[in-house]
């Protein structure tokens, strides 16, 4: 006998017993189960670049502005740093600045909270429109499922970050089963301010990454330029954070172009 559980909706369940099912009503119902993990272990597709200028490096005084050259220029993402001056020594923007900049763009602001109690920031963020909310692996361990339940019912996607120094095997129960996030943030630099240099030994997590969850999104931030992206690519990192190396050249469509043909470049030969 098996058990026969049927989601109706979003808070329905319906459960039934089958006695004795014949071996294609077993086979057709592991396929279903196994199909709602949506980080799967076959590559079934290629993941799209996603280029996420860091607006930590833009011009404050004019963020809209800011905001809407980077888009203008083929930028997929906006990348929105949130630091609390506790998690990490600097204190940058909260939610009020993401409630005022969501009036001028229907950019995704990929939000990224280095935070110590980011279960407090949930409801804030939703109503101000936060696109995605990434929260730290390291202070989230006791309420992260609580935590991307939140975040998924304000109608965001949920996503987690890891220092250089967090192992990669703390991230893993948070991609796994009903309740999982939808992105890996691993970061190629200390937390807490930009302009840092790239740590190429932080790509060992993406392949890792890219080997155990290939339809997964990950994403890389610090450091990342011209002179960086083709060993971030070739990891298996696809969405990309690049402050410095966007603002600070002559030509930021150029740069953002570069990144994605290189992540492109990759995906198609990995």
């Amino acid at each position: 006998m098996i058990k026969l559980v049927v989601v109706v909706g979003r808070n329905r369940i319906l459960t039934t017993n089958i006695i004795n099912p014949p071996p294609t009503v077993v086979g057709c119902l592991l396929t279903s189960t196994q199909s709602q993990y949506h980080h799967s272990t076959s590559k079934s597709k290629m993941v799209s670049a996603k280029i996420a200028p860091s607006m930590l490096s833009s011009d404050f005084a004019n963020l809209a502005s800011e905001a809407q050259r980077m888009v203008n220029l083929g930028a997929d993402w906006l990348h929105m740093d949130i630091m609390d001056g506790h998690f990490v020594p600097n204190l940058t923007i909260g939610a009020p600045v993401i409630e005022s900049l969501r009036k001028h763009t229907k950019a995704y602001l990929d939000c990224h909270l280095m935070v110590t109690n980011p279960l407090d920031y949930v409801d804030a963020f939703g109503k101000a429109g936060a696109s995605g909310f990434t929260f730290h692996v390291e202070v989230s361990k006791d309420n992260w499922q609580e935590l991307v339940k939140q975040i998924k019912s304000k109608g965001m996607r949920p996503g987690v970050a890891l220092k250089p120094g967090t192992p990669v095997e703390e991230v893993y129960p948070l991609l796994e089963g009903e309740n999982c996030v939808e992105m890996v943030l691993v970061m190629t630099v200390e937390p807490g301010f930009g302009g840092q240099k790239f740590m190429p030994d932080t790509m060992s997590k993406v392949r890792t990454l890219r080997e155990k969850y290939p339809n997964l999104d990950i994403e890389v931030d610090g450091g990342l330029g011209p002179s960086t992206i083709e060993t971030a690519a070739a990891a298996g990192a696809n969405c990309i954070v690049a402050g410095s190396s966007v603002f600070g050249a002559p030509e930021p469509g150029q740069v953002i172009s570069l990144l994605r043909t290189s992540v492109n470049k990759a995906q198609k030969t990995g």
